[in-house]
């Protein structure tokens, strides 16, 4: 039998292992300075071209513009889902084209900043608000405060990496579940025993699934995309876009839904069309400019209806 002493003995052994581990993660292997001085020299500020002067090539931004293409698509199914979940008024186009406008200034400070990555909106942030049911612009505010803390204590980021990989999927499963149905939840506005909707419902979704599978199983063994031309935009023009599986459901239904038999009386009422017409007047509901509108004055410049 283990006496208490030992037992606290233990526990205190235990709770001093993780604190090593914490602070190797934070300090690293110096050891011969004090925290606080350990921690300064981890301290960076990103600045505006810290990589040097920016170079211009016609062809990669060709690629890249279609990859941003790629991501505006993304991001319009997660601006929706969002104002669905957070019991939003249907969502204006005026605050659709805000938000790909705000985008891309997110892209340009990107590039600015040297990040090698543009930005997008967070998919998984909405599935965050239907999980958590908190909609208040003053988390998000918050958290971009930390986000920001974060970035520029770099040492810091060493303990979110410390999170184990299964937690962190089975957050993505649940995150993803509920950006997943609500998507599929506009479904109830259109007729479900029509063959046609049945017909575009699961052909968009297969081909949305199994063809950038393929793409990205093609790059993986091969080493690069399934078009492999000497020009290497060109390739990346044709590549990503296929790799993303929004991007492929959304426009082959889109495409679908427009083109089959759309101006049949009975169709028209079939797609939901009915349902959707009584949100035209986006002025009309004053709920918009409440969900809508920026804070700072800034609805001045950027309106919300």
């Amino acid at each position: 039998m283990v006496s208490p002493a030992a037992s606290l003995a233990r526990e205190f052994h235990a709770l001093l292992c993780n604190h090593r581990i914490l602070e190797f993660c934070i300090l690293g292997e110096k050891s011969s300075l004090g925290w606080w001085q350990q921690l300064n020299f981890r301290i960076r500020v990103p600045y505006p071209f810290q990589w040097g002067a920016p170079s211009f090539d016609a062809g990669e931004a060709f690629a890249m513009m279609m990859a941003t293409f790629v991501a505006l698509v993304e991001s319009t199914g997660a601006f929706i889902a969002v104002a669905r979940y957070a019991s939003a008024t249907p969502m204006p186009p005026s605050i659709l084209s805000r938000g790909v406008g705000w985008q891309g200034i997110g892209i340009l400070l990107s590039g600015l900043f040297g990040t090698g990555n543009g930005s997008s909106a967070s998919v998984e942030n909405a599935g965050l608000l239907a999980l958590t049911r908190v909609g208040s612009r003053r988390v998000v505010q918050i958290s971009a405060g930390f986000m920001i803390f974060f970035s520029i204590l770099g040492k810091f980021g060493a303990v979110f990496a410390s999170i184990p990989a299964p937690i962190v999927g089975a957050l993505y499963c649940l995150f993803f579940a509920y950006v997943g149905v609500g998507g599929l939840s506009f479904l109830q506005f259109c007729n479900l025993n029509s063959f046609r909707n049945k017909f575009i419902l699961g052909f968009s979704i297969f081909l949305g699934l199994s063809v950038p599978q393929y793409f990205n199983e093609y790059t993986v063994i091969a080493g690069y995309g399934p078009v492999h031309t000497h020009g290497r935009w060109f390739n990346d023009m044709v590549n990503l876009p296929f790799s993303s599986e929004a991007f492929v459901a959304g426009i082959l239904a889109y495409f679908l839904d427009n083109t089959m038999h759309k101006k049949d009386s009975a169709i028209k009422k079939d797609r939901g069309k009915p349902w959707w017409n009584k949100f035209r007047s986006f002025k009309s509901d004053t709920r918009s400019e409440e969900f809508y509108s920026l804070p700072f004055n800034l609805n001045k410049y950027f309106p919300s209806v």
